[in-house]
């Protein structure tokens, strides 16, 4: 059996080639925070009932090549309806980094989770200048970030050495590292909790099984909760859940998704009728997304998360076809869903955006193998 450490590679072409027979093949993410100078919002600034905010632009972060420090950014302007295909390196005169793996935007700036890098690159939301650039290692040892969510002002990055980095927003630097379960890979805030799942992806085939909770008042671990085996990304509904990938072994144990009370932390529901690789959850749909890698063909489908039934088994109504899906994000103003398609996994890719019917409104090209996605509002 290949050394567990593949679990880190896999975005070049060749290399999913060579995974593709394999009985296990694990994704690769990362994610990056960070802050300005001033105080940052308890609670997010945008409220998307507001009518008078309106997304006007989408940031791209594009993973690159595992190795080849050409990860990327691409900004898509809703105003002239162009993609910039390498914007952060177009305005600070540098790349960003080596396997970008996640983003978001808090307050007045974005967060760049650069995973082999090891680093957590700050820049302004709207400028793009980078600020600060936030280490990630224990000693020389990088500690390998994967994902990034927000409360009150803190950023929690999960690591893959097993820690949970607690980043100041204000004075974007990190405070703590709180000890969670092996090899973290998914994160999210919700219920006034932070919720991380623990793969244990490098310990194969004894992968880790567990979500970690963490209390962002106290900075601790409070319990661990059971899941499937190598848990992953890790979202809430509107109706008191989490809904959580659990992918399995690769083998006779399937990728499916999952769905865990929040207060009581019971699992109450797992869906065994179909794989499922990421999702995002929009209103009360969740969209969830499978790339089948022996046979190279992508599905996404549509959960009601009120139900929790198969509300849709064919998102797309319009015959696009996806080659390659490789993320998933909804605009939280409109409700459109947009797509990326990674391709042969070495060139360019490129976003789709779909309306909830499921129907393509347009195209824009990205960089290599686009993953994250967030919205930009001023």
């Amino acid at each position: 059996m290949t050394h567990p450490k593949i679990y880190q590679v896999a975005f070049a072409k060749s290399i999913f080639q060579s995974l593709r027979n394999m009985k296990w093949i694990l994704l690769f993410g990362t994610t990056l925070l960070t802050t300005s100078c001033k105080k940052e919002p308890s609670t997010p600034e945008i409220n998307p009932a507001d009518s008078t905010i309106r997304t006007t632009g989408i940031f791209v972060l594009n993973e690159g090549v595992f190795n080849a420090n050409n990860a990327s950014l691409t900004r898509f302007s809703f105003s002239d309806s162009t993609a910039e295909t390498d914007y952060f390196f177009n305005k600070n005169g540098r790349k960003l980094g080596d396997t970008g793996s996640d983003l978001g935007i808090y307050g007045s700036k974005m967060y760049i989770v650069v995973n082999v890098s090891s680093q957590v690159e700050v820049v302004d939301a709207l400028t793009c200048l980078s600020l600060k650039q936030i280490p990630m290692f224990d000693g020389n040892k990088p500690r390998q970030p994967r994902k990034i969510a927000f409360y009150g002002n803190h950023a929690f990055v999960c690591n893959f050495d097993g820690t949970v980095a607690v980043i100041d927003t204000t004075k974007l630097e990190t405070v703590k590292f709180i000890q969670g379960g092996r090899n973290p890979d998914g994160i999210t805030a919700a219920y006034g909790k932070i919720w991380v799942t623990n793969s244990g992806g490098l310990g194969f085939p004894d992968y880790d099984n567990t979500v970690s909770v963490i209390d962002p008042i106290t900075l601790s671990e409070i319990k661990k909760l059971e899941s499937g085996i190598n848990p992953y990304t890790i979202h809430p509904d509107n109706h008191g859940n989490i809904f959580l990938i659990a992918r399995g072994n690769y083998g006779d144990i399937k990728s499916r998704l999952q769905v865990m009370d929040a207060t009581s932390g019971e699992m109450k529901h797992t869906f065994t009728d179909f794989e499922a690789l990421n999702f995002i959850i929009s209103g009360d749909s969740a969209f969830v997304y499978n790339y089948n890698w022996n046979a190279g063909t992508s599905s996404i489908r549509v959960i009601n998360t009120v139900t929790l039934e198969v509300a849709n088994n064919a998102f797309i109504s319009d015959g696009t076809v996806i080659e390659s899906v490789y993320g998933i994000a909804a605009d939280p103003f409109t409700g459109i869903i947009y797509i990326t398609d990674a391709g042969n996994f070495t060139g360019r890719g490129k976003v789709h955006a779909f309306s909830k019917s499921g129907k393509k409104l347009y195209s824009f090209d990205a960089g290599i193998n686009p993953s994250g996605i967030v919205f930009a509002n001023k």
